[in-house]
Protein backbone atom coordinates (compact mmCIF):
# COMPACT_ATOMS: atom_id res chain seq x y z
CA UNK A 1 0.00 0.00 0.00
CA UNK A 2 1.64 3.47 -1.26
CA UNK A 3 2.17 6.37 1.73
CA UNK A 4 1.01 9.70 1.15
CA UNK A 5 5.02 11.47 0.13
CA UNK A 6 5.68 13.83 3.28
CA UNK A 7 6.04 17.59 1.69
CA UNK A 8 9.53 19.03 1.23
CA UNK A 9 9.72 22.41 3.11
CA UNK A 10 13.00 24.65 3.25
CA UNK A 11 12.82 26.41 7.01
CA UNK A 12 14.86 30.00 6.52
CA UNK A 13 15.32 31.09 10.21
CA UNK A 14 18.64 32.44 12.00
CA UNK A 15 16.97 32.09 15.45
CA UNK A 16 18.19 28.79 17.09
CA UNK A 17 15.83 28.56 19.42
CA UNK A 18 12.85 29.32 17.20
CA UNK A 19 14.33 27.40 13.96
CA UNK A 20 14.87 23.77 16.57
CA UNK A 21 11.21 24.24 17.50
CA UNK A 22 9.81 24.62 14.36
CA UNK A 23 11.47 22.13 12.60
CA UNK A 24 10.83 19.60 15.76
CA UNK A 25 6.61 20.38 15.67
CA UNK A 26 6.62 20.41 12.11
CA UNK A 27 8.31 17.12 11.19
CA UNK A 28 5.71 15.58 14.31
CA UNK A 29 3.34 16.51 11.92
CA UNK A 30 5.06 14.61 8.69
CA UNK A 31 6.53 17.26 7.14
CA UNK A 32 10.13 16.87 5.31
CA UNK A 33 12.11 19.75 7.20
CA UNK A 34 15.61 21.36 5.71
CA UNK A 35 16.79 24.43 8.19
CA UNK A 36 18.82 26.69 7.23
CA UNK A 37 19.74 29.71 9.13
CA UNK A 38 21.32 32.08 6.29
CA UNK A 39 19.11 33.49 3.30
CA UNK A 40 22.39 32.77 0.81
CA UNK A 41 22.36 29.33 1.84
CA UNK A 42 18.22 29.80 1.58
CA UNK A 43 19.08 30.18 -2.20
CA UNK A 44 21.74 27.32 -2.47
CA UNK A 45 19.40 24.93 -1.27
CA UNK A 46 16.36 25.89 -3.29
CA UNK A 47 18.51 26.53 -6.18
CA UNK A 48 20.01 22.93 -5.98
CA UNK A 49 17.96 20.96 -3.29
CA UNK A 50 19.28 17.21 -2.51
CA UNK A 51 16.48 15.01 -3.63
CA UNK A 52 13.36 16.39 -5.14
CA UNK A 53 12.17 19.81 -5.65
CA UNK A 54 11.05 21.85 -1.95
CA UNK A 55 6.72 21.90 -2.02
CA UNK A 56 7.07 24.82 0.56
CA UNK A 57 9.16 27.98 1.98
CA UNK A 58 8.58 29.03 5.12
CA UNK A 59 11.21 31.65 5.96
CA UNK A 60 11.85 34.61 8.65
CA UNK A 61 12.05 38.34 7.08
CA UNK A 62 14.93 39.31 9.27
CA UNK A 63 17.80 37.16 8.14
CA UNK A 64 22.04 37.50 7.78
CA UNK A 65 23.83 37.12 4.17
CA UNK A 66 20.08 38.10 1.99
CA UNK A 67 16.75 39.12 3.89
CA UNK A 68 13.38 36.64 3.35
CA UNK A 69 12.32 39.46 1.19
CA UNK A 70 14.75 39.37 -1.28
CA UNK A 71 14.81 35.66 -1.17
CA UNK A 72 11.09 35.36 -1.90
CA UNK A 73 11.49 37.52 -4.80
CA UNK A 74 14.37 35.29 -6.44
CA UNK A 75 12.35 31.93 -5.87
CA UNK A 76 9.49 34.08 -7.36
CA UNK A 77 11.61 34.77 -10.55
CA UNK A 78 12.50 30.56 -10.98
CA UNK A 79 9.11 28.81 -10.34
CA UNK A 80 5.86 29.95 -7.96
CA UNK A 81 6.76 27.50 -5.26
CA UNK A 82 4.63 28.51 -1.99
CA UNK A 83 5.96 31.05 0.04
CA UNK A 84 5.21 32.10 3.89
CA UNK A 85 6.90 34.54 5.56
CA UNK A 86 7.47 34.56 9.35
CA UNK A 87 7.66 38.53 10.94
CA UNK A 88 7.16 40.32 14.02
CA UNK A 89 4.02 41.60 15.17
CA UNK A 90 5.37 45.12 14.17
CA UNK A 91 6.70 45.01 10.81
CA UNK A 92 3.62 45.57 8.66
CA UNK A 93 6.20 47.64 6.25
CA UNK A 94 8.22 43.94 5.99
CA UNK A 95 4.99 42.44 5.62
CA UNK A 96 4.01 44.67 2.66
CA UNK A 97 7.04 44.28 1.34
CA UNK A 98 6.93 40.44 1.31
CA UNK A 99 3.61 39.99 -0.37
CA UNK A 100 4.74 42.39 -3.05
CA UNK A 101 7.89 40.38 -3.56
CA UNK A 102 5.59 37.14 -4.39
CA UNK A 103 4.76 35.68 -0.71
CA UNK A 104 1.38 33.53 -0.21
CA UNK A 105 0.75 34.36 2.92
CA UNK A 106 2.17 35.60 6.80
CA UNK A 107 2.33 34.16 10.19
CA UNK A 108 3.48 37.02 13.05
CA UNK A 109 5.84 36.29 15.84
CA UNK A 110 5.08 34.51 18.44
CA UNK A 111 3.04 32.05 16.65
CA UNK A 112 1.22 29.17 17.58
CA UNK A 113 2.21 26.02 16.01
CA UNK A 114 -1.47 25.34 15.36
CA UNK A 115 -1.95 28.40 13.54
CA UNK A 116 1.39 27.67 11.66
CA UNK A 117 0.59 24.52 10.67
CA UNK A 118 -2.99 25.57 9.67
CA UNK A 119 -1.71 28.21 7.10
CA UNK A 120 0.94 25.26 5.56
CA UNK A 121 -2.09 23.25 4.97
CA UNK A 122 -3.77 26.16 3.38
CA UNK A 123 -1.14 27.37 1.32
CA UNK A 124 -0.05 24.09 0.00
CA UNK A 125 -3.73 22.82 -0.83
CA UNK A 126 -4.10 26.40 -2.88
CA UNK A 127 -0.99 25.29 -4.91
CA UNK A 128 -3.40 22.13 -6.06
CA UNK A 129 -4.96 23.12 -9.79
CA UNK A 130 -8.58 23.33 -9.19
CA UNK A 131 -11.52 21.71 -9.26
CA UNK A 132 -12.70 21.46 -13.04
CA UNK A 133 -16.13 22.94 -13.89
CA UNK A 134 -18.67 19.92 -13.59
CA UNK A 135 -21.80 21.50 -14.96
CA UNK A 136 -23.07 20.98 -17.65
CA UNK A 137 -22.66 23.31 -20.80
CA UNK A 138 -20.39 25.43 -18.02
CA UNK A 139 -18.45 27.84 -19.90
CA UNK A 140 -14.56 26.97 -20.27
CA UNK A 141 -13.47 30.05 -22.10
CA UNK A 142 -14.12 33.12 -20.34
CA UNK A 143 -13.09 36.58 -21.87
CA UNK A 144 -12.86 39.93 -20.18
CA UNK A 145 -11.67 42.63 -22.35
CA UNK A 146 -8.29 41.76 -23.17
CA UNK A 147 -7.99 39.26 -20.85
CA UNK A 148 -8.97 35.22 -21.41
CA UNK A 149 -9.35 32.38 -19.08
CA UNK A 150 -9.33 29.24 -20.12
CA UNK A 151 -10.62 27.03 -17.49
CA UNK A 152 -9.98 23.82 -18.71
CA UNK A 153 -5.87 24.69 -19.20
CA UNK A 154 -5.82 26.87 -16.07
CA UNK A 155 -4.43 29.19 -18.27
CA UNK A 156 -5.07 33.40 -18.36
CA UNK A 157 -4.19 35.17 -21.19
CA UNK A 158 -3.81 38.94 -22.20
CA UNK A 159 -3.86 40.27 -25.54
CA UNK A 160 -3.31 36.89 -26.28
CA UNK A 161 0.18 36.73 -24.36
CA UNK A 162 0.53 33.99 -21.36
CA UNK A 163 0.42 35.39 -18.02
CA UNK A 164 2.51 33.81 -14.98
CA UNK A 165 -0.12 33.79 -12.16
CA UNK A 166 0.69 32.17 -8.89
CA UNK A 167 -1.71 29.61 -7.45
CA UNK A 168 -2.90 32.39 -4.99
CA UNK A 169 -3.69 34.60 -7.58
CA UNK A 170 -5.75 32.34 -9.88
CA UNK A 171 -7.76 31.31 -7.27
CA UNK A 172 -8.61 34.94 -6.71
CA UNK A 173 -9.25 35.84 -10.33
CA UNK A 174 -11.38 32.60 -10.04
CA UNK A 175 -13.52 33.80 -7.24
CA UNK A 176 -13.81 37.32 -9.05
CA UNK A 177 -14.90 35.73 -12.11
CA UNK A 178 -17.20 33.29 -10.46
CA UNK A 179 -19.05 36.37 -8.80
CA UNK A 180 -19.93 36.98 -12.41
CA UNK A 181 -19.89 41.06 -11.87
CA UNK A 182 -21.11 41.15 -7.91
CA UNK A 183 -19.13 42.87 -5.50
CA UNK A 184 -17.06 40.13 -3.39
CA UNK A 185 -15.78 41.90 0.74
CA UNK A 186 -12.00 40.99 1.53
CA UNK A 187 -13.66 38.89 4.41
CA UNK A 188 -14.86 36.27 1.62
CA UNK A 189 -11.95 36.40 -0.14
CA UNK A 190 -10.25 35.66 3.13
CA UNK A 191 -12.53 32.71 3.61
CA UNK A 192 -12.41 31.36 0.15
CA UNK A 193 -9.21 31.96 -1.24
CA UNK A 194 -7.03 31.56 2.20
CA UNK A 195 -9.30 30.08 4.57
CA UNK A 196 -9.08 32.58 7.16
CA UNK A 197 -12.17 32.15 8.82
CA UNK A 198 -10.56 32.84 12.22
CA UNK A 199 -8.19 35.44 10.69
CA UNK A 200 -10.60 37.74 9.03
CA UNK A 201 -9.90 41.04 10.10
CA UNK A 202 -6.54 40.83 8.28
CA UNK A 203 -6.61 42.82 5.07
CA UNK A 204 -2.84 43.14 4.21
CA UNK A 205 -3.14 40.20 2.15
CA UNK A 206 -5.67 40.59 0.09
CA UNK A 207 -5.10 43.98 -0.48
CA UNK A 208 -1.49 43.12 -1.80
CA UNK A 209 -2.72 40.21 -3.92
CA UNK A 210 -5.14 42.10 -5.51
CA UNK A 211 -2.69 44.82 -6.71
CA UNK A 212 -0.30 41.74 -8.06
CA UNK A 213 -3.42 40.54 -10.20
CA UNK A 214 -4.20 43.92 -11.21
CA UNK A 215 -0.80 44.55 -12.46
CA UNK A 216 -0.81 41.50 -14.51
CA UNK A 217 -4.07 41.46 -15.99
CA UNK A 218 -4.75 45.49 -16.18
CA UNK A 219 -5.61 47.71 -12.95
CA UNK A 220 -8.83 48.26 -15.35
CA UNK A 221 -10.44 45.34 -14.83
CA UNK A 222 -10.40 44.82 -10.82
CA UNK A 223 -12.62 47.78 -9.66
CA UNK A 224 -12.35 48.79 -5.42
CA UNK A 225 -15.67 49.38 -4.29
CA UNK A 226 -14.91 51.18 -1.18
CA UNK A 227 -15.90 49.83 2.19
CA UNK A 228 -17.63 46.97 0.57
CA UNK A 229 -14.64 45.01 -1.49
CA UNK A 230 -13.73 44.39 -5.16
CA UNK A 231 -15.40 43.52 -8.56
CA UNK A 232 -14.05 41.94 -12.22
CA UNK A 233 -15.18 44.83 -14.99
CA UNK A 234 -16.50 42.26 -17.82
Amino acid sequence: METEESPRLLLVEDDLVIGEATKLNLERHRYDVTWVVDGLDAWEAYRAPHGKPFDLVLSDIMLPGMDGVTLCRRVRERANTPYVLISARTDAIDIVSGLEAGADDYVTKPFDIQVLLARLRSVLRRAEPPEPESAAGAAVTETFGDVTLDRAALQVRRDGRLLALTPTEMRLFLELVDAHGAVVSSRTLLSRVWEYDEWADDSHVVTVHVQRLRAKIGAERIETVRGFGYKLAR
